[in-house]
């Protein structure tokens, strides 16, 4: 079972609706997919994927199921583990609970083949404790400036926490692919330049009018519209990590070094 962990610098840059249209895209492609909704206390992976069920991850926490038990069918096949919206319990989970809850997702090994954990926006303690219980970390960003720099202030502070840390990138909402690989260069090559570490760039999902429209109704648009150029993109995705994985690619340094943003954060 591999375990991916998604999260992003700042909200606003869609990676619950990434996370639940990658999961089905993996599925499509053969795999047996179970998201997990790590956003503790503000879940709403089950609102992006239109499904219902009266069992979530609180559950678990409190000894009444176990992991298996809680994850529930979504679209394509893909299983669900629910988190809980506005509960104060899961508001205030220790970092050492969240490490045992987390570790429980060892039970479904057998049935499993992906395991991708939606994670809260941010570089908080409980973020990192979800990142470091994952195989690799997808940090997702957009082309906007403020969204780059705090994606690459998450991969600092990963960093810092587990040093061999396998952290790839996707540019979401691109304009295209040049734009994409800028956004992507210019988080690499910080890293690189300042912190003397690779981040991997796994690709772009475009900017797509016909998403938001999909998403709205409450269904993974891969599924719903599969002829959208962004279901193409997201599709590409779930083949590069089925196939050969998303193994970091060195970005090379551009010479005239890193923005005054880029710098700041660093």
């Amino acid at each position: 079972m591999k375990t991916i962990a998604v999260a992003s610098g700042k909200g606003g840059v869609g990676k619950t609706t990434l996370v639940a249209n990658l999961g089905v895209a993996l599925a499509l492609c053969g795999q047996r997919v179970v998201l997990f909704d790590a956003d503790l206390g503000l879940a709403n992976l089950d609102v992006v994927l239109g499904i219902k069920a009266d069992i979530n991850i609180q559950h678990v926490l409190e000894g009444i199921v176990r992991m298996p038990e809680c994850a529930v069918q979504g679209p394509a096949g893909v299983r669900v583990i629910m988190g809980s919206s506005g509960i104060s319990t899961m508001l205030r989970l220790s970092r050492k609970r969240l490490a045992a809850l987390l570790a429980q997702t060892s039970e479904l090994a057998d049935t499993t083949d992906f395991l991708i954990f939606d994670c809260a926006s941010g570089a908080d303690a409980r973020v990192m404790t979800c990142l470091m219980a994952a195989d690799e970390v997808i940090l997702v960003t957009t082309y906007d400036p403020a969204s780059i720099v705090d994606c690459y202030s998450t991969a600092k502070v990963l960093f810092r926490y587990r040093h061999d840390a396998q952290i790839s990138v996707v540019v979401n909402e691109a304009p295209n692919e040049v734009s994409a690989r800028r956004a992507y260069e210019t988080i690499a090559s910080a890293a690189q330049e300042f912190l003397q570490k690779p981040i991997g760039y796994l690709g772009f999902v475009t900017e797509d009018r016909g998403v938001a429209e999909v998403t709205r109704k409450r269904k993974p648009f891969v599924l719903a519209r599969p002829d959208l150029t962004a279901s193409g993109h997201v599709m590409r995705l779930a083949s590069s990590l089925a196939g050969t994985g998303s193994t970091p690619v060195q970005a090379e340094t551009p010479s005239t070094g890193a923005s005054p943003e880029m710098r700041e954060a660093a």
